[in-house]
């Protein structure tokens, strides 16, 4: 059974970047922990938390609610940007 917080981060409404996650976990256990191996997997998580932050704060700022966008929304937003 997973707590509240692991239900949290497996949530696409709450985690935009729950793909990145699982790839780089996948890349972590495909290859005996060795960091180096997955550092291209560790730089799109990075940058992805980097861009949807950086839209959270843009969001804050501008009194938009939810801070988040939902999954559906993200989706929107990403293909405005080619």
């Amino acid at each position: 059974r997973m707590s509240r917080h692991a239900k949290k981060l497996r949530d696409h409404d709450i985690n935009p970047c729950v793909a990145e996650t699982d790839a780089t976990t996948k890349c972590m256990n495909d290859n005996n922990y060795n960091k180096d191996m997955c550092t291209d997997y560790f730089l799109k998580y990075k940058n992805c938390r980097k861009f949807w932050h950086e839209i959270m704060m843009q969001r804050k700022r501008s009194g938009v609610k939810p801070e988040m966008p939902a999954a559906e929304e993200r989706k929107k937003i990403l293909e405005s940007m080619g």
